[in-house]
């Protein structure tokens, strides 16, 4: 009698596993895709004013922010935003987050991982310098102290030049404007970052440090995506859907003028 208790509970244990496998929630995620959900959970990391930043009442706010929650009513869906690492939100598409929106460049790297909405907006690496400072070429760059954000294109970029040059040192920061206050203390010699921020954190310090265009440091310009999971393209069509209208009702461009000008 024992035995046949143990065999009827083992059997179902195994049900109940092989139920929960075949629906997908064994980590209470559900998709964004699927129907039942009318939640759409975003990451984004609130270091990259004007896309993402922290407003006076503590939430995430910026261009990008404004965005997604336009998409996300064009969607039906509530968007519930989670501010992040910015290093850690590709990896947490498909399990933590359903999208991600971050001021994100669409590179060969990440669309290995993830897929990408159609762009939204085309920008370009800058440089921020000391006021006096003598760098001025590509090659000046190289065997400097190079302040960067962690994951984002002026890393990858940075990395290229260490690479080539193993003088050059390359300090990582999880968010920008850390690498601004090292700029400014002396303790990096120039921060490669993405052209409105730079302009932003600039704005602040006009005295003692200068944004200079990237594309004089042979930087090409680069498309912000939202990142979703890979394969999944009924969120992609119904994303790429909601920000087609946005932007032919004149919603996008006067979240533009609104967060970054012209």
């Amino acid at each position: 009698m024992k035995q046949r208790v143990i065999a009827v509970v083992l059997t179902c244990l195994l049900v109940l596993l092989m139920v929960s496998g075949c629906t997908g929630t064994t980590t209470g995620f559900a998709p964004a895709g699927s129907s039942e959900n009318k939640k759409l959970v975003v990451g984004t990391n609130a270091e990259f004013p004007p896309f993402e930043y922290i407003d006076d009442n503590g939430k995430p706010d910026g261009f990008d922010m404004a965005l997604i929650k336009a998409i996300g009513e064009k969607m039906g869906k509530e968007v519930d935003i989670q501010n992040m690492e910015f290093d850690s939100l590709v990896s947490s598409i498909g399990t933590k987050i359903d999208l991600a929106i971050a001021g994100m460049t669409v590179t060969e790297e990440r669309q290995n991982t993830v897929d990408f909405s159609d762009p939204y907006y085309t920008a370009v690496q800058y440089v921020i310098l000391p006021a006096d400072s003598e760098i001025a070429t590509y090659e000046d760059l190289s065997g400097k102290a190079i302040g960067v954000q962690l994951g984002t294109t002026g890393d990858f970029d940075a990395s290229d030049i260490e690479e080539a040059d193993s003088s050059t040192k390359v300090s990582r920061y999880n968010k920008g404007v850390d690498a601004v206050n090292d700029l400014l203390n002396g303790k990096v010699d120039c921060v490669i970052i993405d052209k409105n921020p730079a302009e932003t954190f600039v704005s602040k310090h006009a005295e003692e440090l200068v944004a200079v265009d990237g594309s004089q440091f042979g930087f090409e310009e680069e498309s912000y995506a939202i990142a979703m999971p890979k394969g999944d393209k009924e969120l992609v069509d119904a994303v790429n859907k909601a920000l087609q209208e946005i932007k032919s009702e004149g919603t996008f461009d006067k979240l533009v003028e609104e967060y970054i000008g012209n």
